[in-house]
């Protein structure tokens, strides 16, 4: 596939509103009397191009210390987001003290002079329905959160102490060092980190991005005697590196454009300016002189994967032009003719990307990257050649007008008719893009394709050359004489040039079929779905949606069957035929996917789902190729042996997956019904041949029932004829009670559980089960997992130390309530972890005594402001509606009754709870490196259904 476009920054203004507050501003006008004069911290204002289609409210601005802030005003925004992000990150750590930036990153979470306390950040956006996180990357450090609107203020006043006076509490040290610690032995089995760590050892050794990042205790060690100390050392890292002028905020929030300015304003002002500027790297990334070169390193996921990189300039240069988008697009095609399309024909690759990586503001790395088949990973040798045959092809043919103009037209729609995503995605990706273009670019950059230039694609072109090529290969059967320093990844060096002839059929793509050309926006919009058609094996739901501003429509189609998941068998055949229905289209439907109309086939319980999204314009032909593949389609032995191998390498892989995932996962194989683990799965699918496919797919055709959905900006006459076509062409027959439901069962008397895994950490997750599925119990536990998060998160983690993955809240299994606490840990037993979590639990039913309703309300108030939290696209609303219809709740009103039940959960209720909750049906799933996994469906098998309850 091609690197897609940023995700849309999805936001908008009223020009003439926006130019009047700016006219307000630039005469020095001033509408509140009762606010400070923002104008005194403000040196310049700009106005940044938005899209046509939104109604948000903009300003740009920068405060007279240097640094930039952005505004959206978005009135129906149901929470405030903020993000800053710093032009600071792990390639400016110095040589002695790899990760420093990583846990200066983590250390300034822990106080500051205003707020003292190391939880008084955490604990007040918890308060109020607020989260927050951090990450450090190479060349940026970026801090976000979100909240309740109404607390933004005080969230403000403690987010912003960070960057003006944090405290890098002397005490913290240890805690925070063994966090990082934690942190990195969690990834450092981590086949993505791993090929970077081996990557680094290819690349120019002075270049600054390849060493290591994430820190350990070893390279954060307490400095020799003589020598300034760690906490001296954070100190001046951040007084070298934080300053004003290098540093982004964006806010988005309800409040108007004045307000949010006086709240900026008031506290950022006092961020130091030290006349920092973002730092430029000289030197290059690659050392081109020991070009072309190629090693092989060993995975630790039974994955085979080869990467082809050439250095090439940063992209960020370009992008009003976008030359390196334009050729990744051409290189990273799946249509008739592409590299990857000639490469699953042979039954060497089922997958390809094609995009840039590892760009520092000059420098950066072209990336092909395929994941191979074992048969392909013997033939590198004609893949390399054949993906040469494809560049050599553009050089001579590639480089057309038409062809960039089509790429421009479809940017043009995607930023055309963005959808807000939520506040704090936005405020993120704004932050980002602040540090990277100029104010007036946030929103449009990503979308700039300003016009094609020959002789700039050309130049960009000329880098992608066999004799300036890095490849490096992965797969487990591998054998390196060599270790990567940090992931201990086995590697070696081999020959990077070959002889070998390239692949025939190779072709550029055709003029896109799929592209919309009808985009008018309806007027119709519908508050929930209503049915529009009962008929026996059918029942059809529509909603006009005219909420995002955008003519496109989400359309869900469950074809249900009664044996879809009743052996393990039937469930890895439902798998089969879902993924063999997306494998064998890939080539014809690329194209509709590159114009903005997606499709997915998935397997559940009760069947397969066809979702469809993307514009109303030709989606009616896009559903129709679809379904005449699924009846007609030949099922032919190269396509199975696709995705047969596919989802045997997912299967085999999960022991790999991260340890708290896997433990996630076993506890809802033992808790749902029907629900098959992943190795009875992988059992079941390796009698299974193109017949056994063939076979089921008569039989899944011919035992139907058809649940459908339409929502979006479509007339319910389109939508009733379009969905009786599907119904017409599918002939379902069943009643709905003719297909099992998903049951979730009874925690009580189950045994304690162990994940099947790879990993060697340690971990233990406590389930804490409600008592039956109703309103008022899922409201009781909601309210409680709130309460519970942060103390829980402060004690094991930031005091106890005992893990980086610690994490408490409310978890429903489906309609089951319940309370998960996680810790997962390199060096604590479970036996230990138990023994923690048990002195937790009982002081914090210390804490549920002395709870008034008082100090209960701003979590009450948490819960249901999340739960009444709107849509942030069409396709988040359509997939919360189809969940509800999945769980009978046909008013579509459920989400909004517990929100309301939430607000009456009282003190008493959680006291009086408490006892029952922490004795009866609890579950505990713990691992230690040489356990034996157990046999979840033996243990679970005498389960029974936990009660609906009385609502």
């Amino acid at each position: 596939m091609t690197q897609s476009l940023p995700a849309p920054l999805r936001q908008t203004a009223r020009l003439l509103a926006w130019l009047a507050v700016a006219a307000a501003l630039i005469t020095g006008l001033n509408a509140r009397a009762e606010v400070p004069e923002p104008e005194a911290a403000i040196d310049e204002v700009v106005s940044p191009r938005v899209s046509p289609n939104d109604d948000r409210d903009y300003r740009a601005l920068t405060l007279d210390n240097g640094l930039s802030v952005l505004l959206v005003s978005d009135p129906e925004a149901d929470q405030a987001a903020a993000s800053l992000n710093v032009d600071v990150g792990s390639a400016q750590d110095p040589e002695d003290l790899a990760g420093l930036a990583h846990f200066l990153e983590h250390m300034l979470f822990l106080g500051t002079d205003a707020y003292p306390e190391s939880d008084a950040y955490q604990a007040y956006l918890s308060r109020h329905g607020g989260s927050h996180n951090a990450f450090t990357a190479p060349h940026d450090t970026n801090y976000f959160f979100d909240i309740e609107p109404d607390a933004l203020a005080g969230a403000l006043d403690r987010f912003s102490r960070f960057f003006v006076a944090p405290l890098f509490n002397a005490d913290r040290l240890e805690s925070e060092r063994n966090v990082v610690h934690s942190e990195y032995q969690a990834r450092i089995r981590d086949d993505g980190r791993r090929a970077q760590d081996v990557l680094d050892q290819l690349l120019n050794p002075e270049h600054p991005t390849t060493g290591f990042s994430v820190g350990s205790r070893e390279t954060l060690a307490d400095r020799p005697e003589g020598e300034p100390s760690l906490r001296e050392r954070v100190i001046d890292f951040y007084e070298a590196h934080y300053g004003a002028n290098v540093m982004h905020l964006a806010v988005v929030a309800p409040q108007s454009l004045d307000e949010l300015e006086a709240m900026v304003t008031e506290r950022f002002a006092e961020v130091p300016d030290r006349g920092l500027s973002r730092p430029v790297i000289e030197a290059p990334l690659v050392a081109e002189q020991t070009l072309p070169r190629a090693a092989e390193m060993q995975s630790v996921r039974d994955s085979q994967r080869v990467s082809f990189l050439f250095p090439v300039p940063d992209p960020q240069q370009a992008y009003r032009h976008k030359p390196a988008d334009y050729l990744a697009n051409l290189l990273g095609h799946e249509g008739e003719g592409s590299l990857l399309a000639v490469l699953r024909e042979a039954g060497w690759a089922d997958g390809l990307s094609a995009g840039v990586t590892r760009g520092d503001g000059r420098h950066a790395l072209f990336a092909v990257d395929i994941s191979l088949t074992p048969a392909g990973a013997e033939r590198l040798d004609r893949i390399q050649e054949s993906l040469l045959a494809t560049i050599e092809r553009i050089r001579e043919a590639g480089l057309a007008p038409w062809r960039y103009e089509e790429q421009a037209r479809l940017a043009e729609q995607q930023f055309r008719f963005q959808q807000h995503g939520s506040p704090q995605g936005d405020a993120m990706r704004l932050a980002m893009n602040l540090s990277r273009y100029p104010l007036e670019d946030v929103n449009v950059a990503p979308y700039r394709m300003d016009g094609f230039d020959r002789d700039q694609i050309a130049r960009w072109l000329d880098g992608l050359r066999g004799d300036r090529m890095l490849r490096l290969y992965s797969g487990p059967e591998v054998e390196g004489e060599k270790v990567s320093p940090w992931f201990d990844a086995p590697w070696r060096e081999v020959e990077a040039t070959v002889e070998a002839e390239p692949l025939a059929g190779l072709a550029l793509p055709e003029p896109n079929p799929y592209i919309a050309e009808d985009l008018e926006l309806l007027d119709r919009h519908d508050e929930v779905p209503e049915k529009r058609i009962e008929e026996p094996g059918f029942s059809f739901w529509y909603k006009a949606d005219a909420r995002f501003d955008t003519p496109k429509v989400e359309w869900r189609f469950s074809l249900q069957h009664p044996a879809a998941s009743q052996e393990a068998r039937e469930a890895a055949l439902s798998r089969l035929l879902a993924g063999w229905l997306g494998d064998s289209l890939n080539e014809t439907l690329y194209p509709a996917r590159l114009a903005g109309h997606g499709f997915e086939a998935y397997a559940h319980a009760r069947g397969i789902t066809l979702s469809f999204s993307g514009w109303r314009d030709r989606q009616d032909r896009l559903i129709a190729r679809v379904l005449d593949q699924l009846q007609e389609g030949e099922i032919d032995a190269a396509s199975f042996d696709r995705v047969h191998y596919r989802l045997q390498r997912e299967w085999r892989n999960a022991p790999q997956d991260a340890l708290y995932r896997q433990a996630h996962r076993t506890l809802a194989e033992a808790l749902v019904r029907p629900q098959w683990p992943t190795d009875a799965l992988l059992e079941a699918s390796r009698e299974l041949g193109v017949a056994d496919l063939r076979d089921f797919r008569e039989r899944f055709l011919a035992e139907l029932r058809l649940e459908a959905m339409a929502v979006g900006n479509l007339d319910a006459t389109l939508a009733e004829r379009e969905a009786r076509q599907v119904a017409e062409a599918l002939s379902p027959s069943l009643a709905e009670d003719e297909i099992p439901d998903l049951v979730p069962l009874q925690a009580d008397d189950l045994p304690a559980l162990t994940p099947t895994t790879t990993r060697e950490e340690s971990l233990v997750l406590r389930y804490l089960q409600g008592p039956d599925r109703s309103l008022a119990s899922q409201a009781r536990l909601a309210v409680l997992g709130q309460l519970l998060e942060t103390p829980f998160y402060q004690r094991l983690r930031t005091e106890e130390q005992l893990g980086y993955v610690v994490n408490a809240g409310y978890s429903p299994m489906l309609d089951a309530p319940g309370i998960s606490l996680l810790v997962q840990s390199p060096d604590t037993a479970s036996e230990v972890i138990q023994e923690r979590i048990d002195a937790f639990l009982d002081d914090f039913a210390g804490r549920l005594e002395a709870l008034e309703d008082e100090d209960l309300a701003p979590y009450r108030q948490a819960v249901h402001d999340a739960l009444m939290q709107r849509d942030t696209s069409l396709s988040g609303r359509t997939n919360r509606l189809w969940r509800a219809l999945a769980y009978g709740d046909t008013a579509f009103d459920r989400h909004r009754r517990l929100a309301e039940r939430t607000l009456a959960v009282t003190a008493e209720e959680l006291r009086e709870g408490w006892p029952a909750l922490r004795e009866d049906g609890v579950a505990r799933v713990s691992f230690d490196p040489g356990d034996e996994p157990s046999d979840v469906l033996s243990l679970s098998h005498h389960l029974k259904p936990l009660p609906e309850g009385r609502d």
